[in-house]
């Protein structure tokens, strides 16, 4: 399919699927996150705890804080997150509060998912905020990159 008759989501999974690859050549684990409104990009972001000392700088959190200065407030709503790997509970929760509209994720994550394969934080009830969830766009693509990267630390 010709990139100009991609879905949006597919578009931009594709982008976040680049920002892996460049963490993965960076030596972290490969994620990478695009946060766009009304079509356009606000910001993007990919895995550096290693490499920042730092172990809340998932991509999640990295494209969350660059969305929050790009646009001078931390409140993201009407905001899709596009992300290669399900998020964690700890990004999950950083979602909620920035008002996140929807997540779209890669590969699940069936070790630490908050999207749905372990906890859905990202739906719960129980919280004052929910975000729309589709999860499995390019899961393929993103799960081979994973993979892939795992195995050639072992």
């Amino acid at each position: 399919m010709p990139r100009e008759l991609e879905s949006p989501d597919i578009h931009w999974m594709r982008h976040a699927l680049e920002l892996a690859t460049l963490a993965a050549r960076e030596g972290e684990v490969p994620v990478g996150a695009v946060l766009v409104r009304d079509g356009g990009l606000i910001a993007e972001g990919r895995n550096s705890p290693i490499a920042g000392h730092d172990p809340t700088a998932h991509a999640e959190i990295q494209v969350l804080r660059a969305a929050g200065k790009a646009l001078n407030n931390y409140r993201l709503g009407g905001t899709t997150l596009y992300v290669t790997l399900e998020p964690c509970p700890m990004c999950a929760g950083a979602i909620i509060h920035a008002r996140v509209q929807r997540v779209v994720f890669a590969a699940p994550d069936p070790r630490t998912g908050a999207a749905g394969s372990i906890y859905n934080i990202l739906q719960s009830n129980e919280l004052n905020h929910r975000c729309e969830v589709d999860g499995g766009v390019l899961a393929r693509e993103s799960g081979a990159l994973l993979r892939d990267f795992f195995r050639s630390r072992r």
